[in-house]
């Protein structure tokens, strides 16, 4: 009866092993029977396995298979997707790893310029500091002269203020 019910249903096995489940389900029905038998035996009231429970199991048997064939199913296609993403994500590191090293030697030329740059413009800077001492140097002297000659014209004009007078004497004497 289960060669019967299960030669046309798709299994995903051998045919020995399809062979082998039709056997078992053979076995499974015997067991019951004596089962029965026993219960029969211990209890005194009988039990009968009908065509129909037997044709119930191999429906159980067909859905159980069906469900879980779906579930392998469904975690096998999401398994192959995440392969997949991985397989693509390899590729990805690889293509950024080489553009990382590309990268690393451009930021090494990049970093070198920079760095003969600040060196150029330190130099640069320390000429510049010392033109600044040099210039601070002549205007403290030139400084000195001013002030120098600040003073030596107070005096002078202090000295004109006071002989005045005198000029002013002088200058009403001629006229």
């Amino acid at each position: 009866v289960a060669q019967h019910f299960l030669v046309s249903y798709h299994i995903e096995c051998t045919d020995e092993v399809k062979q082998s489940v039709v056997n078992t389900m053979g076995t499974f029905q015997d067991i019951v029977a004596e089962k029965c038998v026993e219960y029969f035996e211990r209890y005194r009231r009988r039990t009968f396995v009908t065509p129909k429970s037997y044709l119930s199991f191999i429906g159980g048997y067909k859905a159980i298979y069906k469900e879980k064939f779906t579930n392998l199913g469904s975690l096998s296609e999401r398994m192959r997707t995440g392969l997949a993403k991985l397989m693509e994500a390899e590729v990805s590191v690889n293509q950024l790893s080489k553009e990382l090293v590309m990268k690393e030697k451009d930021l090494a030329v990049a970093s070198k310029k920079a760095d003969e740059v600040l060196l150029e413009v330190t130099m640069k800077a320390q000429a510049a500091e010392k033109v600044k001492m040099q210039v601070q140097k002549v205007k403290d002297k030139a400084q000195a002269i001013v002030d120098d000659i600040a003073i030596d014209k107070a005096a002078a004009e202090e000295k004109l203020e006071a002989a005045r007078p005198a000029l002013e004497e002088a200058e009403a004497a001629l006229q």
